[in-house]
């Protein structure tokens, strides 16, 4: 079936309106009419061939939320009218220790929602920037916010979950202090899914601009990161310490910040190496640093019933699809709050 979508032909070539083809639903599919697509920074990576890999054409969009058109046979858990979300994956092997463990996301042989592979022509998967998408069942979830919300929930399905998980495995509660390093489309989520979880909030930020915005998101304390007394007085305070930055920077500068065996968790992705830390500053202090990715299924679904409960939705710009050209460099410039979203009803005007 032909649908409409948006994507690009070539790295150095702007995205376009595309005419694309989508598989008939197997008897375990879930056949989605998209409403909303969320614009992530992965998207602007993977389209500018930034990362390794890309294959063309390519049409990003992995922060998709829309309703259940039709299903296969043997599907049991979503019936046509759902409301319902797609993330960073469409499948895996199923079978490993990660997928078994509900934990899809680290499968060696994950498929991602857009440049991953496929036996659906082009031979890659092509992503949410387009009208209808076709997915197995075991990687569509279940969305329990108001329909209103919907445009704003598309970006919990990245941005949402790259920041929760992590803040659930090193366990942000009450008696925790968390730093979130960033304002922008992870930052602004990680400042109110930690709150929500019961921790004391510290917001840093490069910006003074960005103090008042960082404090009405649900900071507790916030700290302009240039203000090196500023930092100083922050000295083996924090528990854990979740980085959102995807640009290359001087992790030591955080490291110092936490405490004796508190963790630093990178979650921004550059498209360069960040200077190599001082190992001093971990091993004086037994301090971690760690890496953590999206979340597998299950707790991809625990976001959202999490947010769901608690009201949080992403803070938007929506945008008509032609307009996505423009919004990659404002995203570039840090010019969104926080989250570009696309109303794929404008990908046929």
């Amino acid at each position: 079936m032909t649908v409409n979508a948006y994507g690009a032909h070539a790295a150095d070539k702007p995205l376009e309106s595309l005419a694309i083809t989508r598989r008939a639903p197997g008897p375990h599919d879930v056949q989605i009419e998209i409403a909303y697509c969320g614009v992530c920074h992965s998207d602007l990576h993977t389209v500018k061939a930034e990362w390794a890999g890309t294959v063309y054409p390519c049409v990003p969009g992995h922060e998709i939320v829309g309703r259940v058109s039709a299903v296969g046979a043997h599907v049991h858990g979503f019936l046509p009218g759902d409301l319902v979300g797609v993330g960073c994956m469409v499948d895996s092997c199923r079978h490993c220790a990660d997928c078994e463990d509900g934990l899809e996301n680290y499968c060696d042989g994950m498929v991602g929602t857009y440049n991953g592979p496929t036996a659906d022509a082009p031979g890659h998967t092509l992503g949410g920037y387009s009208e209808r998408i076709v997915v197995h069942e075991r990687y569509v979830l279940r969305v329990r916010h108001p329909e209103e919300q919907l445009a704003a929930v598309a970006p919990l399905l990245c941005a949402g979950i790259t920041t929760y998980s992590p803040l659930r495995h090193w366990n942000a509660g009450p008696g925790k202090t968390v730093g979130i390093v960033g304002i922008g489309g992870l930052g602004h989520m990680g400042i109110k899914l930690a709150r929500a979880m019961g921790a004391h909030v510290v917001a840093f930020t490069t910006s003074e601009s960005k103090r008042g915005d960082a404090a009405a998101l649900g900071a507790h304390e916030v700290v302009v990161s240039r203000d090196a007394a500023a930092l100083a007085a922050r000295a083996r305070s924090l528990d854990l310490i979740v980085d959102t930055v995807a640009a290359p920077h001087d992790l030591d500068a955080y490291l110092t910040l936490l405490k004796r065996d508190g963790t630093m968790v990178l979650v921004g992705a550059p498209a360069t190496p960040h200077p190599s830390p001082q190992v001093f500053n971990l091993i004086m202090k037994r301090r971690a640093l760690a890496g953590s990715m999206i979340g597998g299924i299950p707790e991809t679904q625990e976001m959202l019933d999490f947010c769901a409960e608690h009201g949080i939705v992403a803070d938007i710009e929506m945008i008509r699809a032609d307009e996505i050209n423009g919004a990659y460099e404002r995203m570039l410039r840090g010019d969104v709050k926080y989250r570009f979203v696309i109303d794929n009803a404008t990908l046929g005007a």
